[in-house]
């Protein structure tokens, strides 16, 4: 994760939306492909990736009153009610005031989760949302969160819901909130197996106090991520550090609650780590992974160069998406970021500075200075 294979004034050719190539400057510009090319000058700036959060929930259930504060637990079900009431026109605007202000600092993918509970209405309404957005500019990787409630609700979402999410292709992840209270674990048991018998990859929520029940769970099922682990200890880490699961880690959360996760544990261990905002527009509103860059240097002990890892590439392969976006190689898409610094280690330390010069996504330029 410490070592991001800079290239010192590297250069890019870019084709319909792909790097056609990557390599030092004079060895490209020679390129006979490179002849007659429009020429961006990033002279003097770093040149990354496009940043990959892994791990937001755009379009959570709003509370209903103005009065309600992100330390107050909100009434999902009765914010989900709500939400069925607002036509999909006004959520998919308001998702993309969101979307713009992401890819202004810099991120050009994302997963985005659901989480309404046992309304399947507003579930369903979230991710038909989810692909309206996922035709715009960003490339939005739905998931289906299922909350654990009664026993009722959940067989209805074992027997229908999940079917109709599958057959509609809805949603390509299936992530579960973990749950302490040991009589539910049968239940998280049965989503993830039914989940897996469908074809969705499967993620877990693991925000609890205790996560040795998610860890141990995520293993078991193969789990391409377990996001959260603020009380991961280094017995789950090396345990997670022996399979394929990644450990998606949410500093913008920690910074509000004040536990932070382990990530040195985590990382000495051999776990992969990635990187999400948890963007919530009611708890988490943060919406700039190079928040999550700064925090997770300031305060989880990563290096600059193992917080853009986690933020890019890892995240990426924690969406299942590292064949084409993560990194800067040939035949990928080009997502590339230009930052208004020469060095990469800024943006660990600009805490609430947005260095981000130019954003281009699959070829086109998203937004430049001013924009």
């Amino acid at each position: 994760m410490g070592d991001l294979a800079i290239i010192p004034d590297g250069a890019l050719l870019l084709r319909d939306g792909l790097i056609q190539e990557v390599g030092p400057t004079r060895r490209v510009e020679n390129l006979a492909e490179a002849r007659g090319a429009v020429e961006i000058d990033a002279t003097g700036k770093v040149v990354m990736p496009g940043f990959v959060d892994g791990h937001t929930h755009l379009m959570f259930p709003l509370p209903l009153s103005a009065d309600v504060t992100p330390e107050v637990e909100i009434d999902i079900d009765r914010a989900a009610r709500a939400l069925v009431s607002v036509t999909a026109h006004r959520l998919a605007g308001r998702g993309r005031v969101w979307l713009r202000t992401m890819a202004r600092h810099g991120t050009t993918t994302l997963e985005a989760k659901t989480g309404c509970g046992a309304n399947d209405s507003a579930e369903l309404k979230v991710l038909r949302v989810l692909n309206v957005l996922n035709k715009g500019a960003l490339d939005i990787v739905p998931t289906f969160l299922f909350l654990p409630g009664t026993a009722e609700s959940g067989e209805r979402v074992f027997r229908d819901l999940m079917f109709t999410i599958r057959r509609r292709r809805l949603a390509r992840f299936a992530d579960v909130q973990w749950d302490t209270d040991m009589s539910r674990r049968p239940m998280l048991v049965r989503f993830l197996e039914t989940a897996l018998s469908l074809g969705f990859a499967c993620k877990i929520h693991a925000d609890r106090h205790s996560c040795a029940g998610a860890v141990s769970l995520a293993v078991e099922y193969g789990a391409t991520s377990i996001d959260h682990l603020e009380y991961a200890t280094l017995d789950q880490a090396r345990l997670l550090a022996a399979s394929s699961t990644i450990a998606t880690l949410l500093p913008c959360d920690s910074l509000r609650h004040g536990h932070h996760a382990p990530a040195r544990t985590l990382i000495e261990a051999g776990v992969p780590v990635a990187l999400g905002t948890n963007f919530n527009p009611w708890r988490t509103p943060s919406l700039n992974m190079q928040t999550a860059i700064s925090l997770a240097s300031m305060q989880l002990g990563m290096s600059p160069a193992e917080a853009i890892t986690a933020a890019t590439i890892n995240s990426a392969h924690a969406l299942k998406a590292a064949a084409s976006v993560g990194s800067l190689e040939i035949d990928k898409l080009a997502d590339i970021l230009i930052l208004n610094t020469g060095d990469h280690r800024d943006l660990a330390y600009q805490l609430g500075t947005n260095l981000v010069h130019t954003a281009i996504k699959r070829g086109e330029v998203l937004c430049t200075p001013g924009s």
